[in-house]
């Protein structure tokens, strides 16, 4: 069977069914037999629950307990159109008094009930018809709720009266129901009696209608703080009458420890201001002064704090606000007020370094003896120029300037630029140059510019308001002042998608999606633009501001969203990554223990239906291959995390490569697996097409899906890795993988490239343009990471030989050089400038016509290449300094063939300076090995030394 109370809601919903006419036209429900017992059964089983409200509206809506209560009324013989502040409670009958009393209390307790924040109920699966009706009755709540709270002070003026009654009253029981629902001459009039119906006492009476009047006056405090007083004399009345009578006596209870909370609410919102005087805190002293308007005080409160601004920026714009409201009611008296506490605001925000409000600028729109001469004294009043930093001198100083430069009245100029602090502040050159500005104005200035007193004087407008809260919602980056500032926003429109306002909020999909289904649009809008400002904060590296709103943002989701709330534990672990590396990182400090616990935490989690972010895991693994995590990457992380996430295979993959690396044998296993890993993701699949003409066209997919990721997605995550020997090792592979294409000329030489295998299955499968660009931008990012790494440098140089880019492979032959000797003052490592990197630094001096440059580096090599040195002295075209190089060569052979040459040309000079080379006792072939060998290195040094200057 169902409960009592909903049969109510039966037997109400069919008494109020509209009917059909013959005409098909849709008629209010009749008022036929039917309907009558309807809404008496539906009276009855109210009665049977004896008219408990906390019952009734637990599990009523606000339309049907609306309907019931009407349906009281109109039983209990009160005249409809009636309004029942203008009815005498005590000459009415018992129950009609307490159809009354019933009606107006339930009307407060809507209203203050509707003030709380309702937990939104978790719908299920969205049926039409379902959703339509819910529709329907929100609205009816919401136009029955408008009623009530226009009614609002007829039902407290009803219930005060209540109070004045002191005498029991009787509520309907069953039986009088039955008694009414007779015929007239049948009742005899005992439904009018003092004695029919359930007796409710005249104590329990009030002690329900003090709570009552208490809740809606505490209510209405919010607006009004004078009627706290009222709220807590109803609290404590109800406090007493429950410790005479006892709770357990009262017919309808009261839930004490909702009463508790209420008195001690109203102590301290009307303590008096002796004791509020005592408190030491300045918001305790404002609040006390807002209270008592003691306004002089208020000013001096602020004044005082321009000193120490411990006071934040919103609560004196909150402060200022409810000064202007209170002003806009009406009350001129508050206009100077404002003035002057936005005075003081103003001064505060420019010691602070922050701009200054609109409002300032309209209230000195018309400047007056008296605005200036108040804002002289807190500009004075707010700096101690013995003790005050130049910033904030330099701050002050500015704000008077740009005040004078504003001003069109040289009268106010004048008693700005004459006072102390004016003249303290700025140099006398600075001060004359101003005043001089001053002077030429044209006095016309102040007839043609003058602002017109209508238009000015128009307040500024809701919408003005909301585009100003807007614009510093967009520009605010403390979470505190984002929650203010929506709150204000919904309080003035419940319309509007604030998260929509500014296109440069991105939060990625995979978060927008559950964010936006979040219920409450205030709680939807605060989610998303925290998470939206702490990415971008993290984007542009303003780790502390993201680290506060994601707090902030965690904090929030933690009460409603397990779902949410791990996703900012995943963005904040990558937040201390990012700051990490970019702090302590830099230096080489390892990160703490905590953080690499999280990191591997991260990448073992598995909770189920957890939006996650793929860069997340992607520098999870660069964390822990930069950081050398080598054996937690081989022989620690689980097998089934290996198989579902490729960046952890590959980064598996990568750290057994480079832990055997620096072994005394190179594994050539792990690195197979890490060849084929990477083959396959530079491979393309192959699409055979048939053409319009007939032809089969083979059609090549640049980004295939064979790999376990996109060559793209690869590609972004080795520039996450800082590790050198990662590096190395991942770019050595794609060296060899770009040296094992038929069509190779020139190979390029890589650290461990003998590692990798030297051949591939299915070699057209491969996409080597690809690998070719790859190959180029992994050197690039390599060399952003160390630009003195020699072996990365001979790889940008073979790159730029490649593809006969020649004094740019110069350049890095000689960079490489350099940064493994010193600048050429030692000697270059042997395994730096092999033969084969002489060799193509020889081609690429041919090809430039620097002839003598090849003769001379024709030496470098471990066996004279006298063919090519004698075939590039013949060259006469040559652009280099030719006899001036004479000096670099030690080789006596290639010495004496140039003196030979230039004697058969008949260039006597060139040979004199031959000669003058050959006749160096030190290269005398008498001398000793290491003389020779001195010789050969110190000219060695001034060649590549010069050629350096040459190409650098």
């Amino acid at each position: 069977d169902p409960p009592p109370v909903q049969l109510i809601v039966q037997f109400l919903e069919q008494a109020s069914k509209p009917s059909v006419n013959e005409q098909n036209q849709v008629q209010p429900p009749p008022d036929n037999k039917r309907n009558r017992i309807l809404k008496l059964l539906a009276l009855k089983v109210a009665a049977h629950l004896k008219w408990d409200l906390d019952v009734l509206e637990k599990s009523l809506s606000v339309p049907v307990l609306n309907m019931l209560l009407n349906e009281l009324l109109c039983i209990s013989k009160v005249p409809p159109g009636t309004k029942h502040v203008d009815v005498d409670l005590s000459s009415l009958p018992p129950t009609t008094a307490m159809a009354i009393l019933l009606y107006n209390r339930w009307a407060i307790r809507t209203i203050v009930q509707s003030s709380f924040p309702v937990k939104q109920v978790k719908p299920g699966p969205p049926q039409l018809n379902v959703m339509n009706q819910m529709q329907q009755e929100k609205e009816l709540t919401e136009n029955i709720l408008k009623v009530l709270k226009e009614q609002a002070a007829d039902s407290i003026l009803v219930l005060e009266g209540a109070l004045k009654l002191n005498k029991d009253l009787y509520v309907h029981t069953i039986r009088t129901l039955d008694l009414l629902a007779m015929e007239p001459g049948m009742v005899n009039g005992e439904t009018e009696s003092s004695t029919a119906g359930l007796k409710i006492s005249a104590e329990e009476i009030q002690c329900q209608v003090c709570y009552d009047l208490g809740a809606i006056y505490f209510q209405q405090g919010s607006t009004n703080t004078a009627v706290h007083e009222k709220a807590k004399e109803k609290f404590f009345k109800t406090k007493e009458l429950i410790a005479k009578n006892g709770s357990s006596s009262l017919h309808f209870t009261i839930d004490e420890e909702r009463l508790a909370g209420y008195c001690q609410a109203c102590e301290v919102l009307t303590s008096s201001s002796d004791d509020a005087s005592q408190q030491a805190t300045p918001y305790s002293q404002i609040h006390s002064c807002m209270k008592s308007g003691n306004y002089q005080d208020l000013v001096k409160i602020f004044l005082e704090d321009n000193l120490t601004l411990s006071l934040p920026e919103q609560f004196r714009q909150s402060v200022l606000r409810e000064l202007f409201q209170k002003a806009q009611q009406g009350n001129d008296a508050l206009d100077e007020v404002c003035l002057k506490v936005c005075v003081c605001n103003t001064v505060c925000d420019v010691l602070r370094g922050r701009t200054i409000d609109i409002q300032f600028c309209q209230l000195f729109l018309k400047p007056t003896k008296e605005k200036i001469d108040f804002l002289l004294e807190v500009c004075s009043g707010s700096i101690n120029l013995e003790n005050a930093s130049e910033e904030l001198k330099r701050r002050m100083a500015a704000f008077l300037k740009n005040l004078c430069l504003g001003m069109e009245d040289l009268q106010f100029v004048f008693m700005i630029s004459s006072h102390e602090l004016f003249i303290k502040l700025l140099k006398d050159d600075e001060r004359k140059l101003l005043i001089d500005q001053m002077r030429k104005r044209s006095p016309r200035i102040n007839l043609c510019t003058k602002p017109v007193t209508s238009f000015y004087d128009i307040p500024a407008s809701a919408s003005v308001n909301i585009g100003q809260l807007e614009h510093q919602l967009i520009l605010s980056v403390d979470p505190w002042r984002i929650r203010q500032i929506l709150i204000e926003l919904h309080g003035m429109t419940s319309e509007r998608q604030f998260w929509t306002i500014s296109n440069k909020w991105e939060v990625p999909n995979v978060y927008g999606n559950v964010i936006l289904g979040i219920k409450d649009s205030l709680t939807r809008d605060l989610v998303y633009i925290l998470m939206a400002k702490g990415l971008h904060c993290c984007a542009i590296k303003d780790f502390v501001h993201a680290k506060q709103l994601f707090a902030a943002c965690l904090e929030l989701v933690t009460e409603f969203s397990p779902k949410l709330r791990q996703v900012m534990l995943n963005e904040m672990l990558l937040l201390d990554i990012y700051t990490h590396e970019a702090g302590a990182g830099v230096s080489g400090e390892r990160p703490p223990s905590d953080l690499i616990s999280r990191v591997r935490g991260y990448l073992e989690m598995r909770v189920p239906d957890i939006p996650l972010r793929q860069v997340i895991a992607e520098e999870c693994v660069a964390f822990l291959l930069n950081w050398c995590e080598n054996e937690y990457l081989t022989m620690q992380v689980p097998l089934p995390l290996v198989q579902t996430n490729p960046y952890v295979k590959l980064g598996q993959l990568l750290a057994a490569t480079c832990k055997e690396l620096p072994g005394p044998k190179e594994s050539r296993r792990t690195a197979k697996d890490l060849w084929e890993v990477v083959v396959q993701i530079c491979s393309v699949s192959n699409q055979h097409k048939r053409g319009n003409d007939g032809r089969v066209s083979l059609i090549k997919h640049r980004e295939s899906t064979l790999g376990i990721m996109y060559r793209s997605e690869l590609l972004s995550f080795i520039k996450k890795l800082r590790e050198p020997l990662v590096l190395t090792t991942i770019l050595s592979l794609f060296v060899k993988l770009h040296n094992v294409r038929e069509d190779i000329v020139n190979d390029i030489a890589a650290e461990h490239i003998s590692i990798w295998p030297s051949s591939i299955p299915n070699l057209q499968s491969v996409d080597f343009e690809a690998v070719a660009i790859t190959v180029k931008e992994l050197v690039s990012y390599a060399l952003t990471i160390n630009a003195n790494n020699h072996f990365w440098l001979i790889i940008q140089a073979d790159i730029y030989f490649a593809t006969n880019q020649y004094s740019a492979a110069l350049h890095y032959y000689l960079q490489a050089g350099a940064v493994c000797s010193d600048f050429f003052n030692k000697m270059v490592p042997p395994d730096v400038y092999t033969d084969q990197v002489i060799k193509r630094m020889i081609k690429c001096c041919s090809l430039l016509n620097c002839h003598t440059q090849v003769a001379i580096l024709c030496q470098f090599l471990r066996e004279v290449d006298y063919k090519t040195a004698f075939k590039a002295l013949q060259e006469q075209n040559s652009h280099d300094a030719m006899d001036s190089y004479y000096e670099y060569i030690w080789d006596v052979t290639i010495l004496e063939y140039l003196t030979y040459l230039h004697h058969k040309r008949g260039e006597t000079d060139k040979r004199q300076i031959a000669i003058k080379a050959i006749g160096q006792t030190e290269l005398n072939a008498s001398n000793p090995e290491e003389v020779l060998q001195l010789a050969a290195q110190r000219r060695k040094k001034k060649f590549l030394q010069a050629m350096a200057k040459l190409y650098f």
